[in-house]
């Protein structure tokens, strides 16, 4: 449970706003178990924006062994080489966790400046090759992991940033997502090449660095099929292309959350990206100083969804000037509890006008109605589904409160695109 900086400021957010939202978690949120403050890409690139990102080889700040270092004109603390470090520690102070985005590859720039490689005698140009770069971020190098001297290159990485106390880590560019399969609705991203090689290089990276740091990967798409290697090498990996705030991206998110929620297991999650919710200033998007697209009522199925699906929790808007209708919905405890401690997650049924989710913890049965039509409509769920053929009570999470005694079956108006969370107890 965090916020991360990618769809309110895209490529260029300021350390000034990345501590005006750590604060505001430490005191609205972090009682409510949000804790992780994750900048993501660019923070390397002095001319990076949100129209350039895209590139050939755009300029990034290196240190001496290749390593990209912060930009210090937004973020002034990392000057003289001190990097993340004063962010991080001032991230920490708050009781807060500190994370960083980083790309799959090796900086352009090392190569063409034949940077050494800490702890060998190789340089970047010897174990890169400018072949399968990534289509929508051109500026870093595939990695060579025929040469035995390459893992070095991610255990420095990772050695500094280790150093710097980062906690968490977006690894992006691990699965090819293609336009093809943006445009294509594919559910899981069938046919995006995988990055094996990388996604090992890093988790050995990680364990190497001696710190406890999350690894998540990204942009999404891998298939189910390579589940063991993602829970072997990953705490979290995405399941889709980055996630925005269009209601038809919604309903197809509804599909893939319910085709991995089999797959959901303490500590490797299935992720189904960041929150796209309340004020989005200037996030990659396009959006200019808007708010989420998204109504009150599918603001409330975003999160009834992510909730029941269990996915990680990372706020993509500008907290501080967030409406306290949605803030409202990241703090209710009851809610956040099936996104924190549940089990059993699935969907249960489902049609071209309602879908019902449910899962369950020691305090009884939850489900969730979703109305994914364009009217009102009654949805119905019923107890026998659930093996329940005794009188039970039925509690809103949402309203937090009982709603009273039900036998056989409850029944309750949704509004179009909206849902409904309760729990069953009795």
């Amino acid at each position: 449970m965090g916020w991360n900086s990618w769809d309110c400021f895209g490529t260029n957010v300021t350390e000034e706003e990345v501590k005006n939202n750590a604060d505001f978690i430490a005191k609205n949120l972090k009682q409510f178990g949000w804790e992780y403050v994750v900048v993501d890409l660019g923070w390397y690139g002095p001319e990076i924006d949100n129209h350039n990102y895209k590139t050939e080889n755009i300029p990034q700040l290196i240190d001496e062994y290749g390593r990209l270092i912060p930009d210090p004109i937004r973020f002034p603390s990392s000057v003289n080489g001190a990097g993340f470090k004063p962010l991080a520690n001032y991230i920490h102070s708050l009781g807060l966790k500190f994370g960083i985005h980083i790309m799959r590859g090796i900086p352009v720039q090392a190569v063409q400046q034949k940077s050494k490689i800490k702890g060998t005698n190789v340089t970047a140009d010897q174990i890169s090759y400018n072949r399968e770069r990534c289509p929508w971020f051109n500026s870093l190098r595939t990695l060579d992991f025929s040469k035995t001297e390459t893992q070095a290159y991610y255990d420095s990485i990772f050695e500094l940033y280790a150093s710097w106390g980062v906690d968490y880590i977006k690894a992006d560019d691990i699965n090819a997502w293609s336009e093809v399969h943006r445009s294509s609705g594919s559910p899981t991203g069938e046919g995006s090449p995988y990055r094996i090689d990388d996604v090992e290089a890093m988790a050995k990276a990680i364990d190497k660095s001696g710190r406890d740091i999350v690894f998540s990967i990204s942009p999404g798409g891998p298939e189910t099929t390579i589940i063991n290697h993602l829970r072997n090498h990953t705490n979290l990996w995405r399941i889709s292309a980055d996630f925005w705030d269009e209601w038809g991206s919604l309903k197809m998110q509804m599909d893939r959350c319910a085709i991995w929620a089999p797959f959901i297991k303490e500590g490797h999650w299935p992720d189904a990206d960041m929150l796209p919710l309340g004020d989005l200033p200037r996030g990659e998007s396009g959006g200019i100083n808007r708010v989420s697209n998204f109504t009150n009522d599918e603001q409330v199925t975003v999160m009834t969804l992510w909730s029941m699906f269990r996915s990680p929790l990372m706020f993509g808007g500008n907290l501080p000037n967030t409406a306290d209708f949605t803030i409202g919905l990241i703090t209710n405890e009851e809610v956040l509890e099936v996104n924190q401690n549940s089990w059993n997650n699935r969907l249960l049924k489902a049609s071209d006008e309602e879908k019902i989710w449910i899962a369950e913890n020691e305090k009884g049965i939850y489900f969730a109605l979703f109305n994914i039509s364009d009217v009102e409509r009654e949805i119905t769920m019923d107890f026998a589904d659930v093996n329940c053929n005794n009188e039970v009570v039925v509690r809103d999470l949402w309203k937090k409160e009982n709603l009273g005694n039900y036998t056989k079956s409850f029944t309750e108006k949704v509004a179009p695109h909206g849902a409904k969370m309760y729990l069953i107890s009795k």
